[in-house]
């Protein structure tokens, strides 16, 4: 841990700017798919956040190993092949499903964040966010909430009851929903999602401070219990009742 920095004395004091935060969010509700956007909005919004939640991962014996470890997690997931041989019912074959159905790779969000993350600093800050940023399919898969808009929305509240705050993250998961919301009949609760996901993450075990190889071998069901991961209810009740109004999916793109 002492042969990286923890924080880079050449880092830009972060700052709250937000309205270059609700500029970007304009630009993320007209094409959803601009992952480039929630970099943009995260930094805008999340001030020093992201150090006072490592400092939290560092004081727990779990972060202090996985600082440790320093693992590099892309190579580990993206490795389909390896991931294959698990046992079927486990994370990691529950994850290779997800990401093939979807079409993704954990370098393509490594490669949508490097459009905006300019400077490497090599410090303990950067592994850290790499691991938020690299988890983030691996937290679908175990939260259960889908790649529509309302599931990305509801996994960002999620997220946000993991880490205990962060102001970009639960902006985004509130404007998504309340996005949502307008597209959608008045009776179907999208605000419910927002709540129940934050309220998941929060009573949830700490994902990042897993060990990674370790839970893709575990079987998803006895994953989500040992790290007391709720049922999203909500989210897939609202999924059903906006299913009767044509595919889940469209009417979610629309929103």
């Amino acid at each position: 841990m002492n042969s990286v920095p923890y924080l880079d004395p050449a880092r830009e004091r972060p700052r709250i700017r937000p309205f270059k935060a609700m500029a970007h969010m304009r630009k993320l509700i007209a094409d959803k798919e601009d992952t480039e956007q929630v970099f943009h909005i995260i930094d805008a919004l999340n001030g020093d956040h992201i150090i006072r939640e490592l400092d939290a991962f560092a004081a727990s014996e779990a972060g202090r190993a996985r600082i440790r470890e320093r693992r590099y997690l892309p190579p580990l997931l993206d490795d389909h092949d390896a991931l294959r041989r698990l046992p079927e019912g486990s994370v990691g074959r529950a994850y290779v499903d997800f990401m093939e159905r979807e079409g993704l790779t954990a370098q393509g969000l490594v490669d949508e964040s490097d459009k905006f993350f300019k400077q490497a600093h090599g410090d303990l800050v950067e592994w850290f966010g790499h691991r938020k940023r690299d988890t983030h399919d691996l937290f679908h898969v175990l939260s259960g909430y889908g790649r529509d808009a309302l599931g990305e929305a509801s996994l960002l509240a999620f997220t946000h009851g993991q880490s205990g705050g962060g102001r970009g993250v639960i902006f985004i998961a509130w404007m998504g929903c309340r996005q949502i919301r307008k597209a959608v009949p008045r009776d179907i609760d999208i605000m419910a999602c927002f709540r129940e996901g934050r309220r998941n993450g929060k009573a949830a075990r700490r994902i990042l401070a897993e060990d990674v190889m370790a839970l893709l071998e575990e079987p998803l069901e006895a994953a989500r219990a040992r790290l007391a991961i709720a049922e999203p209810v909500a989210y897939k009740k609202a999924l059903a009742e906006i299913s009767r109004l044509g595919e889940p999916r469209e009417t979610l793109a629309a929103a």
